[in-house]
């Protein structure tokens, strides 16, 4: 490896003589094989040394050639870690394979700007060192989450869930773990090129994250264990919104429940009830009734048509939410982050004949996005902080709706992407979140993951996949606060600040000669 990354790297001259073909490359390369270092593959090292390429690559080219190659690397990585979406596009969305590819390259070529603009910022402005390339990746990591409504996807740090580097979370979130990712990718490269100093930090990082796992933050409330149901319906995605199928999807889900009542929290999936609430009064009623009977609470996920809200603004208020009921239990949760093309479609009119079949999709009829301080589900005396589906993907909203909980909800329909890498990925990003905010995280779907997942982020139990199942849990309340919980991703993203400032003011000596010279 080191004679590979020796002549990869070069000195300036042999740079000069090396075709610029090769990094770029490398780097498409490099971006394509970063999805296995995530679930369900898990080839972790994967998630180092992917990164490592891109650094290497980037030295001593100039800041045209680093965007092409930051490019090149995020047209990779997106292309095929998204490829996912080609299930949803083509199987559901009843579009043609070849204009399904199109669009996920042309997704992929939009997000690969991402890198693209990273590398261009690094090579133009900064010093070749980890302390500048790291904090960049940071950055444009952060603002995948908010950039046009963002697509959070694809971090480094989501290859050390449950392993290594995740101590950082509890500390510093997915952002404080994919710092340490970077860092030491980019100390790799130093080292094979004889940097022997950086062994030092990196054996700072790795001791680190040991002793940040060693810490902590939360326990146990002194209460009784809550008893909890999980209800998987295994609905096609192709049936879940048929007319003829909605009765069909309401009895598969009651019959499953019949055995649990009695529990304390029996919980069905995102939209397993495929109609507004002012459309099946009678069987919520019943549900309700039936809760209260047996001393359990019931969570569901519904369409929910909010009248008061329509008649104010004059056009129909629909929100993908959440609804708790039953015994000592209430509330309503509405979605805040929406997806494009999954729960509205941009621009609907104009795109409607390269998604024909979506138009018909009531999910896809444009719901509203709920308000940023909705207070958590109560069941039985006990917060519930809820996220819905791809809102588990937003660290900061997760950590805002984990505030003053006791446990943590999500519910999720990824029958859209059955068969793919997507929902191992999603339950991935929900270990996450469990980990960054010391709390049990509740997940239902429809299809699978069905899961429980510790405030370490453990897996403690999941249902099989694309089976009809019951998943029961014993699950403590947690309390005390993470330090993610109380500074949120400041602390990460402040420290990375001041390493480019440094950087900044150190550029004069180390990039604009070095970049004027090429010119």
């Amino acid at each position: 490896m080191r004679t590979y990354f020796n002549t990869l790297l070069g000195s300036s001259q042999q740079q000069k003589q090396l075709p610029f073909i090769i990094p770029l490359l490398i780097s498409l390369c490099a971006g394509a094989i970063f999805s296995l270092a995530l679930a369900p593959y898990y080839y972790w090292w994967l998630a180092i040394l992917s990164p490592a390429l891109l650094y290497a690559s980037l030295k001593n080219r100039t800041a045209k050639q680093a965007f092409g190659i930051g490019w090149a690397y995020g047209f990779g990585l997106w292309f095929v870690g998204a490829f996912w979406l080609y299930t949803s596009i083509h199987v559901y969305g009843d579009t043609n394979a070849v204009l399904s590819v199109l669009m996920i390259g042309f997704m992929a070529l939009v997000m690969g700007l991402f890198t693209a603009f990273q590398t261009w910022l690094y090579r133009r402005f900064f010093p070749e060192t980890p302390l500048t390339f790291a904090p960049l990746w940071i950055f444009f990591e952060w603002a995948k989450t908010w950039v046009f409504t963002g697509f959070p996807w694809l971090f480094a740090g989501y290859a050390f869930t449950e392993r290594f580097l995740d101590g950082y979370a509890p500390l510093f979130g997915i952002f404080g773990v994919s710092f340490a990712v970077i860092i030491l990718a980019c100390a790799l490269v130093e080292i094979l090129q004889r940097r022997i100093f950086w062994v030092i930090p990196s054996a700072l990082l790795l001791l680190g994250a040991w002793g940040a796992s060693k810490i902590e933050f939360v326990q146990p409330k002194n209460s009784k264990p809550l008893s909890v149901s999980l209800i998987q319906g295994n609905i096609p995605q192709d049936l879940k919104w048929l007319t003829e199928y909605q009765v069909k999807t309401l009895m598969i889900y009651a019959n499953l429940t019949r055995t649990e009542w009695g529990r304390d929290l029996i919980v069905w999936p995102e939209s397993s009830i495929p109609m507004f609430q002012t459309d099946i009064e009678p069987f919520l009623d019943a549900m309700q009734q039936q809760a209260k009977k047996t001393g359990s609470a019931w969570v569901t996920g519904i369409p929910y048509w909010d009248m008061n809200a329509s008649q104010q603004v004059g056009t129909p208020q629909y929100y993908n939410s959440i609804m708790a009921s039953g015994s000592d239990s209430s509330g309503l949760y509405k979605k805040q982050r929406l997806v494009p093309f999954g729960e509205y479609i941009p621009l609907s009119g104009l795109l409607s004949w390269v998604l024909p079949a979506l138009q018909n999709d009531p999910s896809m009829s444009g719901f509203s996005q709920g308000a940023n301080d909705q207070k958590p589900l109560m069941i039985k005396g006990h917060p519930l902080a809820a996220a819905i589906c791809y809102e588990i993907a937003y660290p900061n909203l997760t950590r805002r709706n984990a505030e003053n909980s006791d446990f943590l909800v999500t519910v999720s329909n990824d029958a859209w992407f059955t068969g793919t890498a997507g929902p191992m990925q999603h339950l991935q990003m929900v270990q996450m979140r469990a980990k960054e905010n010391g709390r049990w995280f509740i997940r239902a779907t429809n299809t699978g993951v069905t899961a429980f997942i510790d405030q370490n982020g453990h897996i403690v139990k999941q249902a099989p996949i694309d089976k009809e199942a019951v998943l029961r849990g014993e699950l403590p309340a947690m309390q005390g606060e993470t330090l993610y919980t109380r500074l949120s991703d400041w602390p990460i993203l402040g420290f990375s600040l001041l390493l480019l400032i440094m950087g900044w003011f150190y550029r004069p000596k180390q990039v604009n000669v070095s970049f004027k010279s090429r010119r």
